[in-house]
């Protein structure tokens, strides 16, 4: 006897709806971090061996950039993190790993790249998920800027730490609040969420506690974009899995109250 099946067949826009919602799906189950590797750790993670690996601190916000963009794109099975002490390095990461010996890094196909920003724009490039830069060009332009201006951001706020930091940032802060103003089509500097929102994320999340609990100043008094946007950047999962306990951050910083940003690579 012979049986009928229907087959349905699902549309291109269907399928990546689906992909979607796995994707969704992965954000609201926990990740279970594996642990900090130091300088007791005496053997490197088998090096070249088709596996992806994103090399990561988790305090360091340059490491917490590329870790939110490969949680957002749904990258977790795909690329494995690996953990490392910035303070007790294993003497193989520079040396078998990343000559730099910052974080984060990324091995994939037979080589170990680095930079931040480089390795943000790595994943838009060479990976599957969702797309976090737009097509539309002027947004595209505007990335560009906003992205270029991120080290200036950071410099001008870490060395105002020798100064009068409430002073010597407001012009920092208040042209973020200009870049929020350009779009209106969502809360975020492209208008919907993108790799600009997800490079600015770990600095501004550290200067906002740092200035409430050292100098009590809110950076978002008098610039309500940057407050709505820290709001909304917060119900990102892909970001907030990623965040180092506020507390043991502020801890840090204070400790090192006077390092610029490199001694957190």
């Amino acid at each position: 006897m012979k049986t009928k099946f229907d087959i349905k067949v699902y549309s291109v826009e269907e399928f990546k709806l689906f992909l979607d919602g796995i994707r969704k799906l992965k954000l609201f189950v926990k990740e279970d971090l594996p642990p900090t590797l130091d300088s007791t750790s005496l053997e490197p993670p088998p090096l070249f061996d088709g596996t992806t690996r994103l090399y990561i601190a988790y305090i360091c916000p340059y490491a917490q950039r590329v870790w939110t963009a490969r949680n957002y794109k749904g990258l977790q099975d795909e690329i494995k993190l690996v953990a490392i002490d910035l303070g007790s390095k294993p003497t193989w990461y520079k040396e078998k790993v990343y000559l730099e010996s910052k974080v984060p890094s990324l091995e994939h196909n037979n080589k170990v790249i680095g930079e931040s920003l480089d390795l943000l724009k790595y994943l838009e490039d060479n990976f599957e998920g969702p797309k976090l830069l737009p097509n539309d060009p002027s947004k595209r332009q505007f990335a560009e800027e906003l992205l270029e201006y991120t080290d200036t951001f950071n410099k001008t706020v870490f060395t105002s730490f020798k100064g009068d930091p409430v002073k010597e940032t407001g012009s920092a802060f208040d042209y973020l609040e200009t870049a929020l103003n350009k779009f209106e089509d969502g809360p975020f500097f492209l208008g919907q969420f993108s790799l600009v929102d997800i490079a600015y994320a770990p600095f501004i999340a550290t200067f906002q506690l740092i200035f409430q609990d050292v100098w009590k100043y809110d950076i978002t008094a008098g610039r309500p974009k940057l407050g709505a946007w820290i709001e909304e950047i917060n119900k990102i999962d892909a970001y907030t899995q990623t965040k180092y306990d506020p507390a043991k951050l502020v801890e840090t910083y204070k400790k090192r109250f006077l390092v610029v940003p490199h001694a957190f690579y």
